[in-house]
């Protein structure tokens, strides 16, 4: 008879908490984030409504202050704040799924983090810098972007529909919150695999989850009606010999106390 294994120990506010440490690499990308935009801000405003550039590393990564008012390479669509409303939207969605695969895979997960990190930041410019800088309200606000990466640019030939012919340059002006979410997405098609592979893995056999109690067999120590349970290896009667029945030792004794 064996010994079930005991259950796993419920989930205490600690092992909760070690499991949201995630939440630390999302708000160092926010800090980050809005520590740079700041810093653009205070030195690179725009002189006589011309944008600075500071070149870094020739023409192609250069410092250029920017302004976005719309989603990605700078699409907008709706009345102002509705990109704004999509955000927190498509944002809370992500904290949701974060929250139910917090104890998975932590590549993963940490790449969740710099999503949700980056996302935030952006969502802060969105929702206060219309109003913390004059010009508009809340939820009307401009991404700032500076981080000015040219891997390439050129005309696109004119074979290709709709865009043939025009001037485009690779990549747009980004910032450090756009930086987190590139990395973190490059994160999540790398490490997807084997956080579902590890999420789905079936559970071990009921049968490994007992063990048997010391390093032996189990032995019952006493029958249910008071006698006398079977012996144990090892004890004076040799398992490989059978005890004398009750009947036969009483003759024996008899026989001798004849002779005397």
């Amino acid at each position: 008879m064996g010994v079930r294994a005991p259950h796993p120990r419920p989930r205490t506010p600690h092992s909760q908490s070690s499991n949201m440490r995630f939440l630390w690499l999302s708000a160092f990308v926010v800090a980050v984030d809005q520590a740079t935009k700041a810093a653009v801000l205070q030195f690179m405003t725009p002189q006589n409504g011309v944008p600075r550039s500071i070149p870094l590393v020739g023409d192609w990564l250069r410092l250029t202050f920017t302004e976005n008012p719309g989603m990605a390479f700078g699409l907008s669509f709706g009345p102002p704040g509705t990109v704004t409303v999509l955000s927190i939207i498509a944002t809370c969605l992500v904290a949701g799924y974060i929250y139910q695969v917090r104890s998975g895979y932590a590549p993963y997960v940490w790449s969740l983090a710099l999503i949700f990190g980056g996302a935030l930041g952006n969502i802060v410019d969105r929702v206060f810098y219309g109003v913390l800088l004059d010009y508009g309200t809340y939820f009307t606000g401009h991404v700032v972007d500076f981080i000015h990466v040219s891997l390439w640019r050129g005309f696109i030939p004119d074979a290709v529909p709709l865009i043939g012919g025009a001037y485009m340059e690779l990549f747009p002006i980004w910032n450090v919150a756009d930086m987190a979410i590139v990395v973190g997405v490059v994160g999540v098609l790398l490490f997807h695999r084997p956080f579902h592979e590890r999420r789905l893995a079936p559970p071990p056999d009921a049968s490994d989850a007992e063990t048997p109690a010391g390093d032996g067999p189990e032995w019952p120590s006493a029958a249910a009606d008071g006698t006398d349970a079977a012996p144990r290896p090892g004890s004076e009667v040799d398992a490989g010999e059978e005890a004398p029945p009750a009947e036969e030792e009483s003759w024996v004794a008899d026989d001798s106390s004849d002779r005397r």
